[in-house]
Formats: C-alpha cells, sequence, structure tokens
C-alpha cells in the first residue's frame, strides 16, 4: 500500500508540475508521497527522521513548501519544498549517484 501511494504521489506531483504547477494536484501529490511513507517506514521512524536536530531546517522547508502548496501558491511552495527536499536527503545523493554508477557494471545495461 506505501509503494502504491508514494508512487501515486509521485505521479500527481509530475502531473501537476506539466500542468503549470496545479494546486489541487500537487496538493494531493504531497499527502499521498507523505502517507505512503509513513505506510512504508512506520509513523515513529518517519517523525523520528524528519525531527532530527541536524535536519530541522530542511524539515521546514519541506513542510512549509507543503502548506504554502495547500493554501494555492503553488510555485513558491514547490521552489521550498524542493530547496527542503535537497538538504533532508543530502546525505543520500551520493549513495545514490554511487548506485547508478554501478548499474553500467551490468554486462546487459552495459551495451545499452
Amino acid at each position: 500500500i506505501g509503494v502504491g501511494l508514494v508512487g501515486f504521489g509521485l505521479f500527481f506531483i509530475l502531473f501537476g508540475v506539466l500542468l503549470y504547477f496545479d494546486s489541487v494536484l500537487l496538493a494531493f501529490g504531497n499527502i499521498l508521497f507523505l502517507s505512503g511513507l509513513v505506510f512504508i517506514i512506520g509513523f515513529w521512524r518517519t517523525f523520528t527522521f524528519f525531527f532530527q536536530r541536524p535536519k530541522l531546517k530542511g524539515t521546514s522547508f519541506f513542510f512549509g513548501g507543503v502548506l504554502i502548496v495547500l493554501m494555492r501558491w503553488p510555485l513558491l511552495g514547490m521552489l521550498l519544498e524542493g530547496y527542503g527536499f535537497v538538504t533532508l536527503f543530502r546525505s543520500f545523493f551520493p549513495v545514490a549517484f554511487g548506485f547508478l554508477g554501478s548499474l553500467a557494471n551490468i554486462p546487459v545495461l552495459s551495451k545499452v
């Protein structure tokens, strides 16, 4: 259920951006994404991830952006959310890029 909610949330966020920052689609996507995250890793782990002391700046920007999108200012809200997302997941990006770099070592994918 959680992976489906996150997937639909990302779909609605992407669709909302493609439709010139439609605030209803963006708000619905944000709610689905956050609820899917809670279903995947649990309420307490989600709470402890977002409210760690070093990540409070990113959390405040991310949730502030969600709140501003819900108040129907989608462009400003998405900019704040984007900055908050980058600061929250700053430590995860090298791991993700390292994984993507290792995909070139797979024989079938290296030819593609």
